[in-house]
């Protein structure tokens, strides 16, 4: 059954955090696919409400606080400002942008924990958290730094890392350091409540594992799958923070709620204030109804990293909660890339959307464009401002905007602007219109697949159907010899723009408003897609206008030059090594048994990207080492290769594989890693000291 059966939608977007400006790898990951999917189910006269807000707790805030020597109110102030706008001005049709910080989104998550606490689903434990003893307080998971035990980053944090997205615990670390003081923090004891996942499991597993299998992407169920494999455990939902909202408990007194149980309820609270602002019933669109057909249908739309808060955090509170309705589907993007490299904030690595909007003015659809076009939809896709160009002037002005402007020119120049019927319709011109009845079906089955990037090249193909036929019919040539035939080739090629409008809605929405105001007609739903008659004989047309214009040469220079002196800039900056680590002594150092090793075999982990398993001769015994050396050598080629590894590290399970050491590698400030190793082979076994 498609899901465009179904009548009421709640539709939301990843909350982006406020504590920076938007760029287009968010466009692409959560926010262009929602919007497009929200108007088209709008199109179909579903009732839907969208919703989405900044993200406004957690570390991450009040670390960008305290370097900038501001408040968090002040951050988050500044952010939700510019976000929001941005969104306005681009076109991303939200029922209501809200915030966390609102008092209104504060209760409801306290009560959310309330609900479960009275059930008795927390367990309450004491446990070791880091404390930094020079500000003397405990560190959230991102006030801690170290090195990951799975690919020897040496910038993960507590929770996460982000080179190669394992989720982590602060106790994981290795070298831990705290952000605040650079120094490494101690152990002691707190009491928090946590969420037994563990304990929801079976649930999840029957829920997800078998009921969504064949309704998630293939990436989303996979990393949903791995994650359960590996086995949940329970989940803090409370922190030692100074920063978000309230622990309702007397004994909770300076504990604010962990932001991954308070963020997504960010998506209810929104929905409930832009009931109260406009006289709706909240409700309807989250708690479950006493007719099971009358539940909304909530879809999640984010990228790839929030799939496991979406996909088993989330779903396991509402489950507990029991009064609300689960996620349908969470279509998950990949990640977007830009001119060869990862999209990065802290390199300025990036294309931001209200920089944008002042350098491209009026060319919201042509972003909107270009970025569905590459979508990450199933795999990791790249943004390059050739490309952006290539894909406005070759596409958009060449064939959509080309072959508009050729319609309407020739009505005005031939018969003032108005369409008529001249001659009776060809088998010809019968076949082009039976031709153009299929598109919005197709249109249609994509969408309800989120496959966006297919439903934009079935629009794109009616422009190209309505090119040709102009180009067979060459109405310009036939003019003074036959102008009954002329009259009769625009009123088909006029039918065709007018679906062409109609079509654009959900893709292209400030052209779809502008070609309605050319054709001179009003906005059309989507049961109008296809239609043969949309334009009726004797119909006046409004005045031309160009659609789009071409990309230059010297804005695309322009851009790129942008990219290159961050680039040059963020090289500078790295030219500086790193200060030394604090000392230790000699005794520490002694601690270490590094030996060198020669690798024997090399195979990639399955299912990973950046993961390697390597045997290799320690001149002791042949052990397995997992590393995260993917991306940057290929198994084959580091065979027989010399290495130092550490091998009186404690062993860890990496994606089911005991890891026995770790090999030492060279990091350079763009994360290049290359080995350590002699210069000549060396017996295996041989001290490194």
């Amino acid at each position: 059954m498609s899901i465009l059966s179904k009548n009421r939608f709640t539709i939301t977007s990843a909350l982006p955090y406020a504590n920076g400006p938007l760029h287009i790898g968010h466009l692409a990951g959560a926010y262009v696919p929602a919007d497009i999917f929200a108007r088209f189910l709008r199109l179909n006269h579903k009732d839907v409400v969208f919703v989405c807000g900044s993200d406004e707790h957690g570390a991450a805030i009040t670390i960008k606080a305290k370097k900038e020597g501001v408040t968090p109110r002040e951050i988050i102030d500044k952010y939700n400002q510019q976000i929001k706008k941005s969104f306005e001005e681009f076109g991303i049709g939200f029922d209501i942008y809200h915030r966390t910080s609102e008092q209104v989104h504060h209760e409801l998550s306290q009560e959310f924990f309330i609900n479960l606490y009275e059930k008795g689903e927390f367990i309450e434990k004491f446990s070791e958290q880091y404390y930094d003893e020079e500000y003397h307080q405990f560190l959230a998971d991102r006030y801690i730094v170290g090195t990951c035990p799975h690919c020897h980053n040496e910038g993960a944090y507590g929770d996460q890392c982000e080179k190669c997205g394992t989720s982590l615990s602060p106790t994981d670390l290795i070298n831990p350091k705290s952000t605040l003081s650079g120094k490494t923090p101690v152990l002691r004891e707190t009491k928090h409540w946590y969420l037994p996942l563990d304990k929801y499991q079976p649930w999840l597993e029957k829920w997800l594992i078998e009921g969504k299998k064949s309704v998630l992407k293939p990436n989303v169920f996979g990393q949903c799958q791995s994650w359960l494999k590996s086995g949940l455990q329970p989940r803090s939902m409370t922190r030692d923070l100074d920063w978000g909202v309230d622990v309702p408990l007397e004994e909770a007194k300076g504990k604010k709620l962990y932001v991954w149980l308070d963020a997504p309820i960010g998506y209810i609270s929104a929905t409930k204030q832009w009931a109260l602002d406009h006289g709706q019933d909240w409700e309807k669109y989250w708690k479950k109804q006493v007719n099971t057909e009358d539940d909304s249908t909530l879809i999640h739309f984010i990228g790839k990293d929030n799939i496991v808060f979406h996909c088993i955090t989330f779903p396991a509170i509402l489950h507990a909660h029991g009064e609300y309705i689960l996620p349908e589907n969470v279509p998950a993007n990949e990640f977007l890339n830009l001119e060869g490299d990862k999209l990065s904030t802290s390199r300025n690595h990036a294309v931001w959307l209200h920089e944008y909007l002042l350098e491209f003015p009026e060319k919201q659809d042509e972003l909107r464009y270009v970025l569905t076009s590459i979508l990450p939809e199933t795999s990791d896709s790249e943004f390059t401002w050739k490309d952006f160009q290539a894909r406005v002037n070759n596409e958009l002005v060449a064939i959509l905007g080309n072959f508009v402007n050729r319609v309407m020119v020739l009505s005005q120049k031939y018969f003032a602007g108005q369409v008529v019927v001249g001659e009776a319709l060809t088998d010809g011109d019968q076949g082009i219109l039976d031709e153009l009845i299929t598109y919005p079906q197709l249109i249609s089955q994509a969408i309800a697949q989120y496959r966006f990037r297919e439903a934009l090249g079935h629009f794109m193909n009616v422009a190209r159907l309505g090119n040709k036929y102009l180009a067979d019919e060459e109405p310009w040539k036939i003019y003074k010899e036959n102008p009954e035939r002329v009259k009769t080739v625009l009123y088909v090629a006029s039918q065709i723009v007018a679906n062409l409008a109609v079509m654009a809605q959900p893709f292209l929405p400030k052209s779809a408003s502008k070609l309605f105001t050319m054709l001179n007609l009003e906005q059309q739903d989507w049961m109008h897609a296809g239609q043969q008659n949309l334009i009726p004989s004797g119909h006046v047309l409004g005045d031309a206008q160009l659609l789009f214009e071409k990309i230059t040469d010297e804005q695309v220079d322009f851009q790129l030059q942008k990219l290159q002196e961050a680039k040059a800039s963020n090289a500078a900056i790295a030219t500086k090594a790193e200060p030394a680590k604090a000392n230790i002594s000699y005794d520490d150092f002694l601690k270490m048994d590094i030996r060198v090793g020669t690798i024997l075999e090399a195979e990639k982990v399955a299912k990973t990207k950046k993961l390697l398993k390597l045997k290799i001769d320690t001149g002791i015994d042949q052990r397995t080492v997992v590393s995260g050396i993917a991306e940057f050598f290929s198994s084959e080629d580091i065979v027989g290769k010399q290495v130092s590894i550490l091998v009186n590290l404690e062993p860890r399970v990496i994606k089911g594989i005991t890891s026995q050491g770790m090999i030492l590698m060279a990091e350079d400030a763009d994360g290049r890693l290359d080995f350590v190793n002699p210069t000549s082979t060396i017996k295996p076994g041989s001290s490194v000291r």
